[in-house]
């Protein structure tokens, strides 16, 4: 028998006129996968779940152990607005269950609901504002996707430059009509290439809504014969698509990361949360950047960060402190980027805060000079180093770091191993155009 809850959401489908049913999750690589349901299927799930096989999914379940059960969050029901009128669907996204009905261990969405249950038994709520940056780009005859610019435009061009604005208004109406509230969106630095920024809250809300983001910006594109890709570097030459996450703590109902008395008017809190973050960045690398191309996007010369520092004062450092203070004080992380799992992501991070908080680690000086004029010298002096360079050397990081393999568990930490060599090794193998021009003369 379903909850008085659940049958709220049952009369609410019959009103919204809804006809189907997404039931989404992530999967490890943080790609949204879903079933489909009628909705008067939708009943049955929110009693007992919707089963499933796990062993297809990328990071789950080996064969032997491959029944598992989809359990829908009620308060993820969410109509999808474009869908058309006479065959209306909503969504929930679900929690990914055994048979035995016990949380896996392995779902993203539990890795993240622990670690902030965590910080809540310590009186703090986790706060994030991802900001999405996404490239538009044509496809082909045939509907592939391609790298064929859809503009021209640089950073807050508008109409005619920017004809890509039209589809960016759609998808942050889409969006405000399935519960974001949209704070900004512009055309960013690299032609083709979009920001939309929603407000901040708790984490897990904040993760479901980045899948939810990236499932509308690509439905909403190939709507207009356009692909929304969120790939970190799609174009040599020109800026990529990050993932900046801005973060807070909460206690008591007052931002924990706020002090008028203290150095930049920040708390103890606040410094020892950042320094928890730098120690453990090069591990939460490899789950804020998962992928090959993610690494030819921290590179210098494009406004992402390479070195690993802080700073109240400019934009070069990993992580900022940018500019409003009380109730908007925040550290930005600035190296994620838009491939990541949201869910995995936010839990390192704030693990790794925390561990800070806890243990009252003091972050080096603040960097107030730009990192990226720096000569080599002068940021060995000041004992500033470099993010990991590939998927390799930040997988063996996160191997390395017990904190973060706690956090993730053996499961999810021994798959991402196996995910990054494989990937690895066929990159290893792959002829790219750059090799046939170096070589294919001059041998």
């Amino acid at each position: 028998m379903v909850s008085d809850s659940a049958a709220s959401v049952l009369e609410r489908l019959d009103a919204d006129n809804v006809r189907s049913v997404l039931l989404q999750f992530s999967d490890l690589e943080g790609k949204t996968k879903s079933v489909a349901v009628p909705a008067k299927r939708v009943e049955k799930a929110l009693d007992g779940g919707i089963s499933f096989d796990g062993s297809s999914i990328q990071g789950f379940a080996r064969l032997e152990e491959s029944d598992m059960v989809l359990k829908p969050d009620i308060a993820t029901y969410q109509p999808i607005p474009w869908s058309e009128r006479d065959y209306r669907a909503a969504r929930f996204i679900c929690d990914v269950y055994t048979t035995r009905g016990e949380p896996f261990t392995g779902d993203p969405r539990y890795i993240l609901k622990q670690e902030m249950k965590k910080a809540a038994d310590a009186g703090y709520i986790f706060n994030v504002g991802p900001e999405m940056e996404f490239f538009l780009f044509r496809r082909d005859e045939a509907g592939h996707p391609t790298v064929n610019l859809q503009d021209h435009a640089s950073y807050f061009d508008q109409t005619p430059t920017d004809p890509g604005e039209d589809v960016r208004r759609e998808i942050a109406t889409q969006l405000s009509e399935m519960g974001f509230n949209i704070e900004a969106s512009h055309h960013e630095v690299a032609p083709s290439q979009h920001e939309i920024d929603f407000t901040y809250g708790d984490a897990l809300s904040m993760a479901d809504k980045v899948v939810t983001f990236k499932f509308a910006a690509k439905t909403l594109a190939l709507k207009r014969g356009l692909h929304a890709t969120f790939m970190p570097k799609p174009i040599y030459g020109i800026n990529g698509s990050g993932m900046h996450v801005n973060c807070s703590l909460m206690k008591d109902g007052e931002n924990a990361f706020y002090d008028p008395e203290g150095e930049f008017q920040l708390s103890d809190t606040a410094r020892h949360f950042i320094a928890g973050l730098l120690a453990h960045i090069d591990g939460i690398t490899r789950i804020a950047n998962p992928t090959i191309n993610s690494y030819k996007r921290i590179i210098p010369g494009y406004e992402a960060p390479v070195y690993i520092g802080w700073s109240a004062m400019n934009r070069s450092a990993l992580i900022r402190v940018p500019s409003p203070r009380g109730k908007s004080t925040r550290a930005e992380l600035r190296s994620p980027d838009p491939t990541c799992n949201p869910y995995l992501t936010f839990a390192a991070m704030l693990a790794a805060g925390m561990e800070g908080v806890k243990n009252k680690t003091e972050p080096p000086e603040s960097i107030d000079t730009n990192i990226f004029r720096m000569s080599a010298a002068e940021r060995e002096a000041a004992g500033i180093r470099c993010l990991p360079w590939n998927l390799m050397e930040s997988d063996k990081a996160l191997r390395n770091d017990a904190l973060l393999c706690g956090v993730l568990g053996k499961h999810v930490v021994s798959q991402m191993q196996r995910i990054a060599e494989l990937e690895w090794s066929d990159f290893s193998k792959a002829i790219t155009d750059w090799e046939i021009k170096r070589y294919l003369a001059t041998y």
